[in-house]
């Protein structure tokens, strides 16, 4: 193919591309709707520690004992 033959073909899929703006629309709306409810699942975990505190302290206190104290956490 010469130069002329490449640009032509070029020239003429360009002008068949559809209404692009209408076709990407879905893309941006599936990204919405998942992010959505990844932030739904990410705000139900919200104060899950302070749920339980009764059951936190009492098993502190049962267990007290248990922990080692070597200085470095572990």
């Amino acid at each position: 193919m010469t130069l002329a033959t490449l640009i032509a073909f070029a020239a003429e899929e360009t002008e068949h591309h559809g209404n692009v703006p209408l076709e990407t629309f879905w893309y941006g709306l599936v990204a919405i709707i998942s992010f959505g409810l990844l932030a739904l699942v990410t705000l139900s975990y919200r104060n899950v520690a302070n749920r339980h505190s009764a059951k936190a302290e009492a098993y502190a206190k049962a267990h007290a004992n248990d922990i080692q104290q070597s200085g470095h956490g572990h």
